[in-house]
């Protein structure tokens, strides 16, 4: 894993104990040297339900560890240099998905007991550690049972990580070219409400081989919080074919509390600036950002582009469906040239898609975008939310996958945007005009193909607190297969413009519908 950029995700912020009876054996090889293993009891996924039922009756009992103010020693710098030995490398799974821990640290410092699991019974991974190696005089020296802080799966060989579980109920995979970018969550509560949200953790993790077609392994969780407890099964599965990671989750849900908003398969990521808003960054480079757009495929069927911005303030928007297709922050900008960046490779950033299953019902997907002056946190979240809030006592269930791709499924009938510009508004060689701007979105697609000017393209652009201001130009962009839909539009209060646009012919869209929200450019001044 890059820890470099775990390091510089502190935005991962921040046990209760789990015992079940029985016996069994599990057998699992490690990588030449046994780790110290605790007694083997029964364990398969209804028992996690069963326990975290239990524990959603009681009252919840924030997790304990072992010197603090050690572990606020232990910062990026610290962290990156204690190692998970390879010759204590476990094999839960087989050879082809060897597994590491990690060791706490400042931005990590809750113990997470690690178990493995075979033949039906599963015994946990007591922490030693001589397991670590690290420079002498590392804070973590001073440690004695600190415990682990997560785990991440190697590819065979040990070269190099995949997925990793790693701070609250956060995990990621490098997806489909190998450059960890955006995570995911087990789960988001109250995010971008006026008061601090509440950050679940995942407090334990069994380990095992694959139970179905395709998968690497399979990590069992307890996610444990104030005011829900939760058992999770994921189902891993390393891209063979070059098209990404799988990642299949389910997830039981028992409410200790009432909470106002409850986040379901929520992606966190980061984004600075792009082509559209270079104005609020002073940097060498042409764009920063992990995720460009939020994609959606409603329940009816509609594609939807958001495009994404750094705002001037939290910002929440809500997109109401019912049972949703689809959804994911993606990364559609794969151009080298775009970014520059040939150390943090954002051009390589992995997307990530939720695939809903069974019937979700009635909600919405939300997206809380958070102001940001740099690259170093991650601003961006999206995720599923009930229409009706869960009460205490509730029991909820949800069943997804979790693709982290190059990009969200194109959509067969309508054509893509591509690529979202914002600048000064008006008409060359005329005065300026004050506070308007112009925006061009690009499409392209097999919609779009054997088009031209007389094929009777129609732009459709709508503004809620702004206005469109003529003309509404829409054409082919010469020497490419896109089309340029161009505009000027001016805010009508303090607010961003939300503005929806699309193409379309004889009354059918020919596109995805485009969303964005607008300010000026002057408004969007560099923040500091």
């Amino acid at each position: 894993m890059a820890f470099d950029d775990i390091g510089r995700r502190d935005a991962l912020k921040a046990l209760a104990a789990f015992g079940l009876a029985g016996a069994g054996a599990p057998a699992f090889g490690a990588g030449g040297s046994n780790p110290e293993l605790g007694p083997a009891r029964p364990f398969d996924f209804d028992i996690l339900t069963a326990t975290a039922e239990r524990m959603s009756r009681e009252t919840y009992q924030p997790p304990r560890f072992e010197g603090a103010e050690i572990l606020q020693r232990i910062d990026f710098d610290a962290h990156w240099r204690i190692r998970f030995r390879d010759d204590a490398t476990l094999t839960p799974a087989g050879p082809a998905a060897p597994v590491q821990f990690f060791h706490p640290g400042r931005f990590f410092p809750a113990p997470v007991r690690m178990h493995v699991v075979a033949d039906g019974a599963a015994r946990e991974v007591l922490f030693d550690r001589a397991y670590f190696d690290m420079p002498k005089n590392s804070p973590a020296q001073a440690l004695k049972s600190a415990g682990f802080a997560g785990f991440r799966v190697m590819r065979p060989g040990l070269d190099p990580d995949w997925v990793s579980f790693l701070g609250a109920s956060y995990f990621r995979t490098d997806g489909p070219f190998r450059q960890y970018g955006l995570s995911a969550r087990g789960l988001a509560i109250d995010t971008g409400l006026p008061r601090p949200e509440e950050f679940p953790r995942f407090s334990a993790f069994w380990l095992g081989a694959p139970e179905r077609e395709g998968e690497d392994l399979v990590a069992w969780a307890l996610l444990d919080s104030p005011s829900v407890v939760g058992a999770y099964r994921f189902g891993l599965a390393k891209d063979r074919k070059g098209g990404g990671h799988r990642t299949d989750v389910s997830a039981r849900l028992f409410m200790r509390k009432a909470v106002e908003r409850l986040g379901v398969a929520p992606l966190t990521s980061m984004y600075w600036f792009s082509e559209r808003d270079r104005v609020i960054a002073d940097d060498w480079r042409p764009e920063i950002h992990d995720s460009d757009g939020l994609a959606l495929w409603t329940g009816d069927g509609e594609r939807i582009w958001r495009a994404l911005d750094n705002p001037t303030s939290v910002t929440t928007s809500s997109f109401l469906d019912r049972n949703p297709k689809g959804f994911g922050l993606i990364q559609r900008d794969r151009r080298f040239a775009d970014y520059q960046d040939d150390g943090a490779f954002y051009d390589r950033r992995p997307s990530a898609w939720v695939e809903p299953r069974g019937e979700w019902g009635k909600g919405a997907v939300q997206l809380v975008q958070i102001p940001t002056h740099d690259e170093t946190f991650d601003n961006i979240v999206a995720y599923w939310t009930p229409e009706r809030a869960p009460e205490a006592g509730e029991a909820l269930s949800f069943e997804y996958g979790l693709s982290w791709i190059d990009r969200d499924p194109a959509p067969d009938a309508v054509a893509s945007v591509v690529a979202t510009r914002q600048g000064q508004g008006g008409v060359p060689g005329q005065p300026i005009p004050d506070e308007i701007d112009k925006m061009i979105v690009e499409f392209e697609g097999p919609a779009l193909d054997g088009l031209d000017r007389e094929s009777g393209v129609e732009p459709v652009v709508e503004a809620s607190g702004g206005v469109i201001l003529d003309p509404v130009a829409v054409r082919p962009v010469v020497g490419t297969d896109r089309w340029r839909l161009s505009f000027d539009f001016r805010t009508t209060g303090a607010a961003p413009a939300v503005l929806r646009a699309y193409l379309r012919k004889d009354g059918a869209p020919l596109t995805e519908t485009w969303l964005a929200q607008a300010q000026t450019q002057r408004a969007r001044r560099p923040r500091r």
